[in-house]
């Protein structure tokens, strides 16, 4: 049984019987993720599903927030969306139900990739990619606004058969009635892939002003240039925004000052607002220079630091299916679930190491369906 160190919590709530046996994720930087047995009371199959506490500062905002995004879930049915059940809750805390796709995070394929001396290979990302930009290309087209705004390498889940999903889009602006406003200056999402637009609207809130979101002029290509910044780091197998082998400037203290992250980053949201607001396609074309060249024109174009010169998201999905019609033999499901596979078998050896210690139960016979 997956993490059996974890907690063990057992209650019931509206029809259904609820029994976490793990902790998957648990990080200063993301949110808590529980796994958990689902069942109705009055009897049925049981099947495996995600919890996720709403950890934030007021009952009032846990709950709506919680509403929000099982809201929003109802004009996401997409086979490349995870599945929003509802929601739950036990001793005043609210829960988030999702379902559970056997499999890992995206970063953790490439943390177990970068231990055992491996890449994913370019096909691999396209595939990764075209999946996800799929999946934003449906959510952009959806009558709410609907911008993900936390596409990052943790919310994108691959399944040990080759299915890729996007997962979670609890930071999601859109304009659902009611919903909760974001404060001037509070930086939702993901900071380590933030697109500029929204740093600059956040650095530049006052509260006086328009949101520019609300107004409508930061739309879907904020989440293009945050999977462009993912397919970069497959491709170079290190966060594009960190490098090792470029010497980076680092930011003037207080760059942003006025801005607050409601997520933490591994780097102080100072350096990512300088490094993301200066960086420029042409930076990574030069370190690409091993790649096919119709992927660095799609990082190239998807990372245009003004969302006029990006392509959206189906355009991104399009291009990069027409790279994968050019690989031989063809990328499918089962290719991708194959290289996966290498991976994790390699990986294996170090689990003593504690290889990701934020997927907790990525190598877990049961994760894996053993």
């Amino acid at each position: 049984m997956a993490d059996s160190s974890g907690p063990r919590l057992r209650f019931e709530f509206e029809g259904f019987r609820y029994e976490v046996y793990g902790t998957q994720v648990e990080h200063r930087d993301y949110d808590t993720l529980l796994l958990a047995w689902r069942q109705p009371v009055s009897g049925g199959p049981r099947s495996q599903v995600i919890l996720k506490p709403m950890q934030l500062p007021s009952d009032h905002e846990r709950g709506e927030r919680a509403w929000e995004e099982v809201q929003l879930a109802t004009y996401l049915q997409h086979p490349g969306i995870a599945k929003v059940f509802g929601f739950a809750s036990h001793a005043d805390v609210p829960y988030v139900v999702s379902e559970h796709m056997r499999g890992c995070y995206l970063l953790t394929a490439m943390d177990f990739a970068l231990l055992v001396g491996r890449t994913l290979s370019p096909p691999f990302a396209a595939y990764v990619a075209a999946e996800v930009a799929d999946a934003l290309a449906y959510a952009h087209a959806q009558p709410l606004h609907i911008i993900h705004r936390a596409v990052g390498p943790m919310r994108i889940r691959l399944g040990f058969d080759g299915r890729v999903k996007l997962v979670n889009f609890g930071a999601a602006y859109s304009e659902l009635r009611d919903r909760l406003q974001t404060p001037p200056g509070l930086l939702r999402g993901d900071p380590a892939y933030c697109a500029p637009e929204i740093l600059r609207a956040a650095m530049e809130a006052t509260g006086r002003r328009a949101d520019p979101l609300i107004a409508g002029a930061i739309d879907g290509r904020a989440d293009v240039f945050s999977l462009g910044l993912v397919l970069l780091e497959m491709l170079l197998a290190e966060y594009p925004l960190d490098p090792t082998d470029v010497p980076v400037q680092s930011a003037p203290k207080g760059f942003a000052y006025h801005v607050r992250a409601e997520r933490s980053a591994q780097l102080s949201l100072d350096v990512l607002a300088y490094r993301t607001l200066r960086f420029q396609p042409q930076d990574a074309d030069r370190r690409l220079e091993f790649a096919p060249g119709p992927l660095r024109s799609i990082v190239r174009r998807a990372l245009q630091p003004d969302p006029r010169e990006r392509c959206s998201a189906a355009e991104m999905r399009e291009e990069l299916l027409v790279y994968l019609g050019t690989v031989e033999p063809p990328v499918v499901p089962g290719e991708v679930a194959e290289e996966l596979k290498a991976i994790f078998d390699a990986a294996a050896k170090f689990k003593r190491l504690i290889a990701n210690p934020i997927e907790r139960t990525a190598l877990s016979p049961d994760e894996q369906g053993g």
